[in-house]
């Protein structure tokens, strides 16, 4: 997504950085990363990726591991501030900046003001930590399909956007992200309706980086 506005000289650029691994930035990003003159940068970025910015460049962590719904309006706030006072401003995201990422709430916010900004795609760790573990997501013969799915939703709405009763019976690979704390209630809930107790399974952690751990088995 793009917005031109000529009435303003600042713009922002929302930033995938990818999954861990630093070597998994896009060219791209790391273009909008070393001219940038404000970096807002995530927690789950890898910060080794800061030592690219430019010596005057100001970091400025707006870490969300609780993600509520304020802290994401400060955050959106912050962007048309700097953006609007002219500034090149890198919004560095962890994975991609529109999967499960508030992306689109950041874009929308810069869209609403009338700024100049850009998204630049990251890689998702949707795809990219299967692929570490050595899982393709999919494979010709076993899963022409594959579904991402929340494994962590916003605990300010109340219920869950997820039916687990249809992705019990869904097909090929699902792939489910940030569901570790849950994962009882996810697998509890993916018996419930159906899905066979025999499925492979994989849960995986710190995936892409030296302290990735991946632990097989079957769905019970």
């Amino acid at each position: 997504m793009k917005r031109q506005t000529p009435a303003h000289k600042g713009v922002c650029y929302i930033v995938g950085a990818g999954p861990g691994d630093p070597g998994l930035l896009t060219l791209r990003g790391l273009e909008c990363l070393k001219q940038a003159d404000v970096i807002l940068y995530d927690a789950l970025c890898n910060p080794q990726l800061l030592s690219h910015a430019k010596s005057s460049a100001r970091l400025v962590d707006v870490g969300k591991s609780g993600k509520t719904r304020s802290r994401q309006d400060q955050i959106n706030h912050l962007l048309v501030k700097e953006t609007s006072a002219g500034h090149t401003v890198c919004r560095l995201k962890g994975g991609d900046p529109y999967v499960f990422g508030r992306g689109g709430e950041e874009a929308l916010a810069l869209h609403q003001a009338g700024l100049n900004f850009q998204v630049v795609p990251g890689v998702t760790s949707a795809i990219a930590v299967p692929a570490y573990a050595g899982i393709p997501v999919t494979h010709r013969g076993k899963s022409v399909m594959f579904t991402v799915i929340t494994g962590h939703e916003d605990p300010d709405k109340g219920n869950s956007d997820v039916d687990w009763s249809k992705v019990a019976q869904l097909e090929g690979t699902r792939v489910l992200l940030m569901g570790l704390s849950r994962l009882k209630l996810i697998t509890e809930s993916l018996i419930r309706y159906g899905a066979p107790k025999s499925m492979p399974v994989a849960v995986i952690e710190s995936g892409t980086l030296g302290s990735q751990r991946t632990v097989t088995g079957t769905l019970s």
